[in-house]
């Protein structure tokens, strides 16, 4: 009895040795898990659904993404995501395509009889205003209608001028700012009721102790992926103990 989190993979066409590494992941690691949580980011960028019907290389690696989690779905691991910060247009068509399911942007789930708050992270984020700003209108369903209608080649222009405002701004901020709000981790733990809490996003794997109205509780941050290496966490459940979730990096040439 198994379940793992993921997040932050970025995968594109400029990714080969990650994409590989996610797949592998896939077929190795995920394979006979009871479920598989995408936490966010499974993409760098994505602009639409409709780049599943347009012939583009990041439509290739899209359809070979679904392919595979199709498959996993198939053989009876329950695949659910959620968007992250990169990927919040990816609807109901990719979705299907999966067969996975779309979870809203922070969950209350049981994994393996933990319960636990999972969500992205950037909604964590509230000290950096100008993100927070950008977060809430690029949530909003008539901006997104709006991107939606562009062509394709101007929403990928779109999606790389944003990255690049991104990387150039963050350049420029105090770590602190781009890294959770404590007092925000500490209140959503609260009203979800639950004393695990895991994200991505910062792109800070760890394990952090904290307080929950007095009671003893843990941050799950998964980290990001690169060429050489990925990271999961794993909850297990065996006859001898009680799960607990694991946090876990691999290189992506032999996953767990």
């Amino acid at each position: 009895m198994r379940t793992l989190l993921i997040a932050d993979m970025h995968l594109s066409s400029d990714t080969p040795e990650i994409n590989q590494g996610f797949y592998r992941y896939l077929e190795h690691t995920a394979t006979g898990s009871d479920a598989l949580y995408l936490l966010g980011d499974l993409f760098d960028a994505w602009i639409g659904d409709d780049l599943l019907d347009t012939p583009h290389p990041l439509g290739d690696v899209a359809w070979e993404v679904v392919k595979r989690l199709r498959k996993l779905s198939s053989n009876g691991t329950a695949v659910y995501f959620l968007h992250g910060n990169r990927d919040f247009l990816i609807g109901e068509r990719f979705i299907h395509e999966c067969q996975a399911s779309l979870l809203p942007e922070s969950q209350t789930v049981e994994l393996q009889g933990v319960p636990a708050v999972i969500l992205h992270g950037d909604s964590l984020c509230t000290r950096d205003e100008a993100y927070m700003a950008f977060r809430q209108q690029s949530r909003d369903p008539q901006w997104q209608a709006q991107i939606l209608s562009l062509p394709l080649d101007q929403r990928l222009e779109l999606a790389k001028s944003l990255r690049m405002q991104s990387g150039d701004a963050n350049a420029s901020k105090a770590e602190a700012i781009m890294d959770v709000t404590p007092e925000e981790v500490v209140t959503l733990m609260s009203h979800a009721g639950v004393t695990t809490m895991i994200h991505g996003h910062t792109h800070r794997p760890k394990v952090h102790d904290l307080t929950v109205e007095d009671v003893p509780a843990k941050r799950f941050v998964l980290g990001d992926w690169d060429d050489q290496h990925g990271w999961d966490i794993v909850v297990e459940r065996t006859a001898d103990h009680y799960p607990m979730p694991v946090l876990r990096q691999f290189t992506l040439d032999n996953p767990p």
